[in-house]
């Protein structure tokens, strides 16, 4: 993998690169949809390459390993056979369902994790070695060490004894990672993740461990777990001044149509986060006017289209009234539509990110945009 940086903004850290891959190039700032089980809920591939155009869809290593295991995935020849995708794919390393499986019976040693599936209540364990050689087999262009990401609140104690346990996994995902082999003719890398949750020192020092890794990209991670905004921007601009500038940098799970401008500011480059078709299944459209509510009285007669400033078929198509009425009766049709708006709009939003970089206007292009998508129509 290879990433170079084109351009820079003159009045905060955004900057416009391309990342390239065995499976095709990534422009930066970049959105990637959630693709937790193989697939990116209620659309389908040829929606996500041709009228989303999304470079790079994630997989998620826990949910995948459980269902429909590694032995069906790597008969198929990896995730990309699978389910038909030839484009760049990251998995993240379950570091993430870890948390969330808290009060489960999951036990964190300095081993790994013992944990129970949420689909039979089986006993399994991952170790960092393990997750390495599952993202192996999943066939991921991209993968992400072991963590553990803490919750929010999170005493301080017990983030550095996490931070530090982290940092000793990611030496073993890196050992392991460097005398294994991809399974499938293509090259992988590796990202670690910063941890430290939303103690400053933690934070630096967490950082300048990953940064002595030396990998190809980074991670930021348990951040947007709870903690209010401006703690999030505040660590993630702390971290962007230690992680190295030639490298890209993920921030992970995050998040708003908000949070990704700002986050482009910070100097970050890759964002994820289920909330475009999570939002969408729940009748909530992000356009470029504004928030909407479908589910609202006021689109009943509303014959006009979801959002005339995308290029989107769907956008422009379908009529606020029609999709009111689809989300009403629970109609399958009406969460896909809104699923494709939805990414439609996240990948249209880094794609202006980038292209107001590139004109040296992002800086007052973003201020006026976040108040502009903040707005409840």
């Amino acid at each position: 993998m290879t990433f170079d940086i084109q351009t820079t903004d003159p009045n905060s850290k955004a900057r416009v690169g391309v990342i390239t891959t065995d499976h095709g190039q990534i422009q930066t700032p970049i959105f990637m949809p959630v693709g937790t089980a193989g697939s990116v809920k209620a659309v389908h591939q040829r929606e996500l390459k041709e009228d989303i155009n999304a470079q790079i869809i994630l997989g998620n290593t826990y949910h995948l390993y459980l269902r429909p295991t590694l032995d069906i995935i790597e008969k198929a020849g990896g995730l990309h056979k699978f389910n038909g995708w030839d484009r760049p794919i990251l998995t993240d390393s379950g570091g993430y369902q870890v948390y969330s499986l808290a009060g489960t019976g999951r036990k964190i040693k300095e081993e790994g994790v013992t944990f129970k599936s949420h689909i039979d209540g089986s006993t399994h364990f991952f170790t960092p070695e393990g997750v390495m050689d599952i993202q192996r087999t999943i066939g991921a262009d991209i993968m992400m060490a072991f963590d553990e990401c803490t919750p929010y609140p999170c005493e301080y104690g017990y983030a550095r004894e996490s931070m530090e346990m982290t940092h000793r996994w990611l030496k073993r995902c890196c050992d392991h990672f460097d005398k294994t082999e991809p399974k499938y003719g293509y090259s992988q890398t590796l990202f670690p993740i910063v941890q430290g949750s939303v103690y400053k020192d933690l934070r630096v020092k967490s950082a300048e461990v990953i940064a002595s890794f030396e990998r190809e990209g980074n991670a930021i991670g348990g951040l947007s777990v709870g903690e209010p905004a401006e703690m999030m921007y505040e660590m993630t601009d702390m971290v962007t001044d230690i992680l190295p500038k030639d490298k890209p940098r993920y921030l992970m799970g995050v998040g708003t149509p908000a949070n990704i401008l700002e986050g482009i500011a910070l100097g970050i480059d890759m964002f994820d986060c289920v909330m475009p078709t999570r939002n969408a299944r729940n009748g909530m459209l992000f356009t470029t006017e504004g928030t909407i509510n479908m589910k609202n009285e006021k689109w009943k007669d509303d014959y006009s289209s979801i959002d005339s400033g995308l290029n989107s078929y769907v956008s422009n198509f379908y009529t606020k009234a029609y999709v009111r009425h689809l989300l009403k009766a629970d109609e399958m049709l009406g969460a896909m539509i809104c699923s494709v708006h939805n990414l439609t709009f996240y990948l249209w939003l880094v794609q202006q990110a980038r292209e107001q970089i590139i004109a040296g206007t992002f800086r007052v292009w973003k201020d006026k945009m976040v108040i502009k998508l903040m707005q409840r129509l």
